[in-house]
C-alpha cells in the first residue's frame, strides 16, 4: 500500500482516501448541491457559468465532456448556446456528456423539464481516467470540480486526450482574490458563515466545512495556469471572475 498523503481540506490523509471521502461529501451535498453553490459563491457562480459559455462560444454540432458536471448545468447552457448560433446559421445540434465520479450527483442532476430533447448523456467515471476514447470532444469542461481531484495532473493530461486538435478546454474553479483585503472579507465569510449555512439549509456542517478548506488548498491561479501548461496545453490563459474569487482557466489542444 502506498504511504503518499494528499490534503482533504486542510487535513493530510493517505492518497488512497481521497476519493472515498470525497465521494462521501458530494453522497451528502447531492440535492442540496446548488444551493451550496449559492451558499458559497452568493449566488454569482450562475452569472459566471454563463461567462464560462460566453468564452467556449459553443457552435452547432460539436460535442461537449463536461467532468464532474453532475447537476448538468454546464451541458444544458454549452447546447442552448450552440442551438442559439444554430438558429441564425443552420447546422446541426450540439451534444454533451456529463462525466462524474459520484452516481448520486448524476442521479441529482436528472431533471426532465430541464433536459428537454437535449443530446445529453451521463456516465459516471473517474476525471483521471476517462472512459473515452482518444480525441472525442470538440470541447470539455469542469466547473467547481478540478479541486475535487486526487491526482490533477493526471486529469488534466486525459483532459488533452479526449480533445480533438483544435478543441479547447474551461476550468471554472473557486480561487485566491489578490487583493489583501477583498481575501480577508471572503476568508472570514467562508469559515465563519459557509459552514453555518451548510448545518441550517442542509443538515452538514462537515462537507461544507471541507469545501471551504478545500479552496484554499487549490493552487493559485499562476500556479494552476503552469500545470494545464505542462500537462500539454497552448495558449493558456486564465481570467478572475468577481475580483478572483473564482478564476476561469482556459487552453487549447493544438
Amino acid at each position: 500500500m502506498s504511504d503518499k498523503t494528499i490534503d482533504f481540506g486542510f487535513e493530510t490523509i493517505p492518497e488512497a482516501e481521497k476519493i472515498g471521502r470525497v465521494k462521501g461529501v458530494f453522497d451528502s451535498v447531492a440535492s442540496n448541491y446548488d444551493l451550496m453553490n449559492d451558499a458559497m459563491s452568493v449566488g454569482i457562480h450562475r452569472v459566471w457559468k454563463n461567462m464560462t459559455i460566453t468564452r467556449l462560444n459553443p457552435q452547432p454540432g460539436e460535442r461537449l465532456l463536461d467532468v464532474a458536471g453532475g447537476t448538468g448545468d454546464i451541458a444544458r447552457r454549452f447546447i442552448r448556446a450552440a442551438e442559439d448560433v444554430r438558429a441564425r446559421r443552420g447546422g446541426a445540434p450540439a451534444s454533451a456528456v456529463i462525466c462524474d465520479i459520484n452516481d448520486q450527483m448524476l442521479v441529482a442532476g436528472i431533471d426532465a423539464q430541464k433536459d428537454g430533447d437535449m443530446d445529453l448523456t451521463r456516465i459516471c467515471g473517474n476525471a483521471e481516467m476517462l472512459p473515452f476514447e482518444d480525441g472525442q470532444f470538440d470541447a470539455v469542461t469542469i466547473s467547481f470540480g478540478i479541486r475535487n481531484v486526487t491526482d490533477r495532473m493526471a486529469a488534466l493530461r486525459e483532459f488533452l486526450r479526449v480533445l480533438k486538435p483544435g478543441g479547447r478546454l474551461a476550468i471554472l474553479e473557486f480561487s485566491t482574490p489578490p487583493a489583501h483585503f477583498i481575501r480577508a472579507f471572503y476568508d472570514a465569510y467562508s469559515f465563519a458563515v459557509i459552514p453555518r449555512l451548510g448545518q441550517v439549509l442542509a443538515g452538514d456542517r462537515d462537507s461544507y466545512q471541507y469545501l471551504v478548506e478545500s479552496i484554499r488548498k487549490f493552487p493559485k491561479q499562476e500556479q494552476f495556469a503552469e500545470m494545464i501548461r505542462e500537462a500539454g496545453f497552448a495558449k493558456v490563459s486564465y481570467q478572475d471572475f468577481s475580483t478572483g474569487i473564482a478564476a476561469l482557466h482556459t487552453g487549447w489542444k493544438l
